[in-house]
């Protein structure tokens, strides 16, 4: 009986165990684990059904788009997926299956209705905003963001959100031909994917303008603007850029063609006088504009933080800088190794200095192990750009002139492409998913409008 009565007792615990496997348990349920075995996570994403948990197809450059609550995929290089919010976003933070990990995106807003940041929607639902320079987050703002992202990169979870401008000051010089400009030392070049915000374009800009530029920080001395607005005269000055001829007994150090003094300045962001260090990028912040090319700080603050821990998940937008090599070269201060990455957009032979990129993948040893990376512009050829608008129609005057998430579409040019319905269902209320790749005197021209489920 009591041989009987320890038999029994085997069979059921076993049977216990394997139905706690069956769910997952003793494995993670799922969950990353160790990052650098990507092969044990988990990811999953929806099936296109009318809950916004759809996967969409693969997009013109190799990255898919999905979401939306009528689960349609798109070409415009953006990858959505998840958990049916009622903003029609649909990007999860593991509830939905996907397996997440703590992530820090740093880049320009490539869309609104929560934020597309790098090809990739961030839900925003419970996320903390900050910021400098603006009211309201619009497309091509540089920002960082913290939160879960899956281990591929296509649905992610922003906990918070910070964005600033990185340059403002009167322009002293303009080469329409070449695309630049200088502000305060600092030469300011543009590129296909620039947002021109009340002006449209860079001919209409004149010599003693104030603007005021988000970018991209690249060599030294240089931006790559991603976003351009005219400013008052009175605007404070500011400029951001890599610390160089740092002297720290004289408490002074150049960024590109401007000396900056910061005795007595405020410093935050994560550095501090003992902290600063050449090489460090840093935004500066003065009350007046600089004299004969000195300029008074009274604010130095750390540039977007980038992790430098092992198995850091990170998304990295910017200009390539010291290449060597795709296992050697720099983007953002922070060196780069691509040589196993899946490359998109253009071809691997076309990556060198200059070229502005998307990666995404995981920090080694104060590397990026880049597992991913879009080619989104090449000097003198350009790139793919898309900019994308999900969110209901407000302000609603004519197809040309309608706001969606706080940015101007214009829709009535004749060429936009209407699914799901005709530009007659344009309305207030209606929700939308408009993709442009355009935005001139702050106006996003629409190439897709897409009418979502209410």
């Amino acid at each position: 009986m009591r041989t009987h009565y320890r038999w029994m007792r085997s069979i059921l615990f076993a049977g216990a165990i394997a139905l706690l496997l069956s769910c997952g348990g003793g494995g993670g349920g799922g969950s990353t684990g160790s990052l650098g075995n990507l092969s044990s996570s988990s990811s999953s994403t929806g099936n296109g059904s009318s809950d916004g948990t759809g996967t969409g197809s693969t997009g013109t450059d190799g990255t898919g788009t999905a979401g939306g609550t009528d689960g349609s995929g798109g070409s415009d290089g953006t990858s959505t997926a998840g958990n049916g919010s009622d903003d029609g976003s649909g990007v999860g933070s593991g509830g939905t299956g996907v397996s997440t990990a703590d992530a820090t995106g740093v880049g320009s807003v490539g869309g609104l209705g929560s934020i597309i940041l790098n090809g990739v929607r961030y839900d925003t639902d419970t996320a903390t905003t900050s910021l400098e320079d603006t009211t309201e987050l619009q497309i091509g703002m540089s920002v960082r963001i913290a939160g879960k992202i899956d281990s591929e990169f296509t649905a992610a979870t922003a906990q918070q959100v910070e964005s600033a401008a990185e340059l403002r000051g009167a322009v002293s010089a303009i080469d329409v031909t070449g695309g630049s400009f200088v502000v305060m030392g600092t030469t300011v070049t543009v590129d296909n994917a620039t947002v021109w915000s009340n002006v449209s374009g860079l001919a209409q800009v004149a010599a003693g303008d104030v603007v005021q530029v988000w970018g991209l920080p690249s060599a030294p001395g240089s931006l790559r603007a991603t976003r351009v607005e005219l400013k008052p005269a009175s605007t404070e000055p500011l400029v951001t850029g890599t610390v160089q001829n740092l002297d720290l007994i004289g408490q002074r150090f150049t960024l590109g063609q401007l000396t900056v003094r910061y005795t007595g300045a405020v410093f935050s962001g994560g550095i501090d006088q003992a902290t600063l260090a050449e090489g460090a990028i840093v935004r500066v912040r003065g009350s007046v504009a600089p004299i004969a090319g000195l300029f008074s700080a009274t604010k130095v603050q750390g540039w977007y933080a980038v992790p430098k821990q092992d198995a850091a998940a990170l998304q990295l937008a910017g200009v390539i800088t010291n290449y060597a090599g795709l296992n050697a070269f720099t983007v953002l201060g922070t060196p780069i190794d691509a040589s196993n990455a899946q490359v998109t957009g253009g071809p691997s032979t076309s990556i060198g200095n200059g070229v502005k990129v998307e990666l995404d993948g995981f920090m080694s040893n104060g590397v990026l192990v880049v597992k991913k990376l879009r080619i989104r512009n090449i000097p003198g050829v350009g790139g793919p750009v898309a900019f994308t608008l999900i969110g209901a129609i407000g302000n609603y005057q004519s197809p040309s002139s309608f706001v969606v998430k706080g940015q101007q579409v214009n829709a009535g040019g004749g060429t936009t492409v209407f699914e799901n319905g005709t530009v007659a269902d344009l309305a207030n209320g209606r929700r939308v998913t408009v993709v442009g790749d355009t935005v001139v005197d702050g106006v996003l021209i629409a190439q897709r409008v897409n009418f979502t489920l209410p």
